[in-house]
């Protein structure tokens, strides 16, 4: 790694790859520093991606990284533990293996954990057959007998809304609490079953899972389960800095948490955006690279204002020698701007 970079990309997800990628073509010095540990590695496929349908994300990302390298950008393997800001605005950001580096500014795309409810067969089975996002996965189980484990008030909302993609579905009431007379009449109307008790574990034979299985004993046959994760930011990058996360809601419902930040991504700790889950629970891959993006032309404008005024501080007010100085600059121009 060189000694300092334009810009700083931590996280190299779809959101950091694709601000990556703007920067780089925008000719700025770029270092994108990832830790390999991908929200949506246990995924079989990427979904809803134009041009991209069907890819895995481990292919995506590798494509990712060759296009930022291609343009002259640098990714390497690494865990960022900590950031400051220095005197002259720029930032330090130290690397859990003992290295470190400096960045005129920073893009934190670090992403999500998903916290999977403590239920046996759920973690193990997470991304193939236990699942949240309907867009995501709803195609590859249309016509399968579908579980939705409610543990709040937006699961009949889900119920209702897997609907769409199969006619076998059953809202299994586990902790959350009873729906009332409207809910339970749009979910009949739906043709959604509704089975109380607490949920005691998922069954799973050989490489499939079966069924969902009741603390009464009684175990009913299912392919897919739906579940609703708690949704947590990975900030500890951006808590470094002083930012730190919100509660996010939805229809009453926390959903977890996140780093706000304006439609630019721009926090509120001057030179530090964020793109992404860390900032957008619910962006889907081909959000989160849109995200990246838009962080990415935000960020460099940014840039560009401090290199202005920077070259007029350093040519002072125009005269015709100044001028000529301008000339041989632009005949001549710097990798990375005057």
């Amino acid at each position: 790694m060189d000694e300092r970079y334009d810009v700083v990309v931590v996280g190299g997800g779809a959101a950091g790859l694709s601000g990556a990628v703007a920067l780089s073509r925008a000719r700025r010095s770029v270092l994108v520093i990832d830790a390999g540990e991908p929200r949506n590695a246990p995924a079989g496929h990427v979904h809803n991606y134009l041009a991209r349908e069907g890819s895995t994300p481990a292919e995506l990302l590798a494509d990712g990284r060759a296009e930022v390298t291609g343009y002259g950008g640098q990714v390497v393997n690494g865990t960022v533990t900590t950031a400051r800001r220095r005197e002259d605005g720029d930032f330090d950001l130290d690397l859990s293996d003992g290295r470190s580096v400096r960045a005129r500014r920073l893009l934190v795309a670090t992403g999500l954990v998903d916290e999977l409810p403590d239920l046996p067969g759920v973690a193990e089975r997470w991304g193939r057959d236990v699942l949240h996002c309907p867009y995501c996965h709803g195609w590859e189980v249309r016509d399968q007998a579908v579980g939705v484990l409610a543990t709040g008030p937006m699961a009949a909302h889900q119920a209702s809304l897997w609907r769409q993609w199969t006619a076998d579905v059953t809202l299994f009431l586990h902790t959350a609490p009873e729906p009332d007379e409207d809910q339970l009449t749009r979910l009949s109307a739906r043709g959604v079953r509704v089975v109380r008790g607490e949920v005691a574990a998922l069954e799973v034979s050989g490489d499939a899972l079966t069924g969902v299985r009741l603390r009464s004993g009684q175990v009913v046959a299912r392919q897919a389960v739906v579940v609703a994760p708690r949704f947590t930011a990975r900030v500890g990058v951006l808590e470094s800095l002083g930012l730190a996360t919100v509660v996010q809601e939805m229809g009453g419902q926390v959903i977890g948490s996140a780093v706000p930040s304006d439609a630019n991504g721009a926090t509120t700790v001057p030179g530090v955006w964020v793109a992404g889950n860390v900032t957008d629970l619910r962006s889907q891959v081909v959000i989160s690279a849109g995200a990246g993006l838009n962080a990415a032309a935000a960020l460099n404008l940014d840039l560009v204002d401090e290199d202005v005024r920077r070259a007029v501080d350093a040519i002072g007010p125009f005269t015709p020698e100044n001028e000529r100085r301008i000339s041989e600059l632009v005949a001549g121009p710097e990798r990375h701007g005057v």
